[in-house]
């Protein structure tokens, strides 16, 4: 991976690490405070929509930063060993978990009329849009699980061939 495309990438996590901050230190708080002028009928929604939302924005905030670790082996010539499973598989973990929060705003927003069916039936694609994402990952930690035994592979036939030389 070149330079650029990685100060290019590193450049764009940080615009999305600073936006997610930004979102849980300003935005959350004032959505809070608008939540708070909410129909008692609803008031029941504020504090699961308000913890669904901070929850959502950690999941997200995990995978910028696993991210951030695999472009490092990546830069580094490291990603093709075991360490890098464990960012992988906190990737697919955090996909998991916000799809499941998707789910989970669903499930609280279908019961009486805070919100049309439809956004409920929407929320449901979401949810499972994002679970498609994790299983996309599963697939590529597949790739890589594949290349780091051929990359062990050929490192134990290197080493039989200078024992040879």
């Amino acid at each position: 991976m070149g330079k650029l495309t990685v100060l290019a990438l590193r450049a764009v996590l940080v615009v999305l690490l600073a936006g997610s901050v930004f979102v849980e230190a300003v935005m959350v708080p004032l959505l809070a405070a608008d939540l708070d002028g909410l129909n008692e009928d609803y008031a029941y929604l504020r504090v699961p929509f308000l913890v669904i939302t901070v929850l959502g924005v950690l999941t997200a905030q995990v995978v910028l930063v696993c991210v951030w670790r695999l472009v490092t082996m990546v830069r580094s010539g490291t990603v093709f060993s075991e360490a890098a499973f464990l960012f992988v598989h906190i990737v697919i973990g955090a996909f998991v978990a916000a799809a499941l929060l998707v789910f989970a705003l669903g499930v609280v927003l279908a019961p009486g009329e805070a919100v049309a069916p439809g956004i409920v039936l929407l929320l449901g694609g979401v949810g499972l849009a994002i679970l498609g994402v994790a299983l996309i990952v599963l697939v590529l930690r597949m790739l890589l699980a594949q290349a780091v035994a051929r990359d062990a592979e050929a490192a134990q036939m290197k080493a039989e061939l200078d024992e040879v030389i």
